[in-house]
Formats: structure tokens, sequence, C-alpha cells
């Protein structure tokens, strides 16, 4: 039998026996949550996913899980009818993963023509389930005007639906829901023919309408509703009823959902730089809580169909607890694990091109933002698409970019015709029929020259008509190839 150890040996045992253990437990707790880095988003663009295809959220909302920001939205077909509601994530709200189509034209048969637009979901902790809202129209007209509701027990999973309805009998159209940190929540509504805006409170599994708490603004033909919460104050922010084409944002305020709300109040400018509201998100970080507008900018507005439209991001701005302002920026960065989102101006300011013998503004047609669209001379409106950032390209030249857009003026095809048209299309590095140089014209003002032909900038024609054609030109003397650089707002 060996002998028993010195007591002195075995305290020496046990505290380097514990010194090692001290050394290890580091190395077994679980490793901290990834910190999402600041991003830098653009502004007018459609997002791609980590696989490099389209993001369609269009029209949608997005609700926090975990670390991660879930995006629901429409991905229509190529006529605009239902296809999928759509679901991506992000941590850092630039770069998307799609997790699922989490309802389809086979998920229930009044689903397989329909139209599905503006699905937001929120959770009811009382029942685990992600509940999912949405107008639901036939595929063929807008007469039914019903909500839909779905449900899941998982944010991302397929999503079990539950059936459309008109709310206590009234017609629904573009709606929001919204929970409040009581639990409750809330439908808010167009009804009567877009005439006005329902809230209702819902049922408290949230798949039902319990009652109609209020009818705000009748008459005033408010849509595209979206409701938050900041310090105590709900604000609700909507848009005109003009369709698919861009109008003047308004906000109003409330210190109760069921009591007196404020008038509509105008702000941004008077398309909404372009877009249409589609959701407000809080971005909740260790520094700040800041409130991002998410908008839309529809393709319908040009004839384009819905999954071709892209978006608009941009933080709002509070003068005081009960006011918002919004600013263009046609970027801005975002740092959820802050929650500081701040707009990037650049070092580019925005200007109207004007030639000299009409007056008129460098304009791309009908506010399109599409490849290809039209440049013409049109009157001065301040309108985004006749606003323009000179960029600096070196060697003396400069893109001429769209503010609306982000689309460069481009002659078309490449030509180096006379004659040949002038449109804007996607910026693209190295493009010499992207680029222009400002040769000075006297008077104030400038020929604008492309770099790829040597050809000015013209107005068709001598034309002082709205609508007339910017073409490229042998350049000469005239004042339709003279253009005056007026600053925008």
């Amino acid at each position: 039998m060996p002998a028993a150890p010195h007591p002195t040996t075995l305290r020496r045992l046990v505290l380097a026996l514990a010194a090692c253990a001290a050394l290890l437990v580091p190395l077994t707790l679980p490793a901290p949550a990834a910190r999402a880095a600041p991003v830098t988003v653009t502004n007018g663009t459609q997002f791609t996913d980590t696989a490099g295809a389209g993001v369609h959220a269009h029209g949608g909302g997005m609700i926090k899980v975990g670390d991660y920001y879930y995006w629901f939205g429409e991905n229509r077909n190529d006529n605009n009818t239902f296809r999928y509601v759509s679901v991506y994530r992000s941590t850092d709200l630039r770069t998307w993963e799609f997790r699922n189509n989490v309802l389809t034209q086979s998920s229930a048969g009044e689903l397989a023509t329909a139209n599905i637009e503006r699905p937001k979901v929120i959770y009811n902790a009382g029942t685990g389930q992600y509940v999912l809202w949405m107008h639901w129209e036939n595929g063929v007209d807008y007469n039914q005007a019903r909500v839909a509701v779905a449900t899941s027990s998982t944010v991302d999973g397929n999503y079990r639906y539950l059936g459309s309805f008109r709310p206590l009998g009234h017609d629904s159209r573009d709606q929001t829901v919204f929970r409040d940190d009581d639990g409750s929540a809330y439908l808010i509504s167009a009804t009567r023919n877009n005439a006005d805006l329902n809230i209702y409170r819902l049922t408290p599994d949230y798949t039902g309408v319990a009652s109609l708490v209020r009818t705000l603004w009748p008459d005033n033909y408010r849509e595209a509703p979206a409701m938050f919460k900041r310090n105590g104050v709900y604000f609700l922010v909507t848009s005109g009823a003009t369709g698919w084409s861009p109008n003047q944002a308004r906000y109003a305020t409330a210190s109760s959902i069921g009591g007196t709300w404020t008038n509509p109040t105008n702000f941004a400018d008077g398309t909404t730089y372009d877009s249409q509201s589609a959701y407000v998100l809080p971005v909740q970080g260790s520094a700040a809580t800041s409130y991002l507008y998410l908008g839309d900018r529809w393709a319908g507005a040009t004839g384009g169909p819905v999954n071709q439209s892209r978006y608009v991001w941009l933080p709002l701005n509070f003068p005081s607890a009960t006011s918002l302002t919004m600013s263009w920026y046609p970027q801005l960065t975002i740092d959820t694990a802050t929650g500081v989102v701040t707009g990037v101006a650049g070092s580019y300011t925005y200007e109207t091109l004007r030639p000299r013998h009409s007056g008129k503004c460098l304009d791309v047609l009908d506010r399109s933002s599409a490849d290809g669209a039209t440049v013409a001379q049109y009157a001065c409106n301040n309108g985004t698409n006749q606003q323009w950032q000179l960029r600096d390209v070196g060697s003396g030249y400069r893109q001429i970019v769209a503010r609306h857009s982000d689309k460069c003026l481009t002659v078309a095809g490449g030509s180096t015709a006379d004659s040949a048209a002038v449109q804007q299309f996607a910026c693209q590095t190295g493009r010499t029929d992207q680029q222009w140089q400002l040769v000075d014209a006297g008077s104030g003002s400038v020929r604008i020259v492309a770099r790829h032909s040597g050809r000015c900038l013209d107005v068709t024609g001598y034309s002082t008509a709205d609508g007339a054609r910017v073409i490229q030109y042998a350049c000469g003397t005239g004042a339709n190839q003279q253009w005056q650089r007026v600053g925008a707002a």
C-alpha cells in the first residue's frame, strides 16, 4: 500500500487544480452574439439577397426576433397578381438572406388567383403565434376589399391561412397592424373606398377584429398607413390616394390610440421623394433608438410590374415630442448595434439644368425610374426628376445623375450620331457615353459635351415646348445647347 501524501502536498495540488479550472472556465463560456457592423444603404435601388436574387418585400413590414430583422412583403407575378408573401432576414438591414415563401398560391383555395398587399406580422406572446395580416382581393378586380389572416408558430415558417373577411362589415384596402406596449393590438385600415381610415382593436389572439376604436379624417382619402410609438406619443404616417403615383406624405399624432388625433401635417417633399409609406421601423441599439421610414418607389407609376419597384429608406427626425421631419439622402448609414441611423448627403449638391432658349428644366419624363426613360425639357416644378448631381469621374468629366432614380444621363446605345436620344440608365464605371464635360459658353451658361462623341446636349429643334426631347448634336452656338446651372432645394 503506497504512503499517504503529505497534507501540504495535497493543499498545493488542490490550489493547482483550482488555478487550472479558473483558466479553463472562460474557454467553456458561450461566445457573445455577433455584433452587426455599420453598413451603408443606397436609396432608390432594389436590394439583392445573399444569393444575388432580388429582394421582393414590396409594401411590407418588419419584425425583430432575437438578433434578426425579418422583412415580409409582396412578391408578385408579372401581371401583379399574388405569387408569394416572402420573408428575408438580416442583422444589419443591408445583408438580406431569403428564408421562405410563407404564403403561396397553393396555401389556400382563395389564394390560387388573388391579390395580396401590404403584409404585416405581429407576435402574440399569449398564444406563441406570429400573426400575418394583409389586404386580399380576388385577382380580378378591387371590389372585395377584405383583410386576410394567417398564423405560424415560427416567424419564418409556413403560415396557416385562416381566411379573409371585411372587418365588422367595413370594406378594407390599404392596412397595417400595430402592437402596443400593453399587448393590445390594432388594425388600421383604409375604408369607404379609401375616403376614411378606421382603427380597430384586435381580439386577444390577434386573428380577428373586436371593435371599432375610431374613424379618422372622413373624406380625406388617406392610405398606406404606418403607425409607431415614440416616448408615449403615437404617430400615424399616411399617403394620399393616387394609385401608383407618389404624393405628399402626412403624419398625425395622439396621446392614446382611441383619443383625439391631430389633423395630418405634410412632411418630406410633394412626392415624398417619389415613394409611398410602407412601414416605420424602430432601430433600437445600445446608444439610441432611431426611426426608419421604409417606402416603396412603385414601378407601376411608369407602367412597370410591382417586382421592379425600388425601396426608399430615410431616417425620421423629431424637432419636438409631437412633430417629425424627413430629409432626402442618396445614402444612409445604419448601425443596428448602436441604433444610430444617419443620412449621407455626400459631397455633391443638387442642381437643375436649364436650356437658355426656353428656361425649362432637364427632366426625366413621368418621374420614371426605369432604364431607358426619356429625358426631355419640362417646366420647372422642383421635382426630384429635375434635380441632378454632377459627379466628378476624373479627367475633367462628370456623370450627371438624376436625384429620383440615382441613374445617369446616357446617350442611347452609345451612339455617336447627331440626334441620338439621351436617356437615363444605371450608372456604370468607365462608360464614356455617361461622361460629360462642362465647357464655358458665356453668359453664365455651359455646353455639356458627351465624352464618347464630342457632341453637345441639345433640345431638339430649338423647341420651347414641354416634353421636347433632349438629344446629342454637333456643338454650335445655339442657346438650346447652352445650359444654366441653378441650385435645387
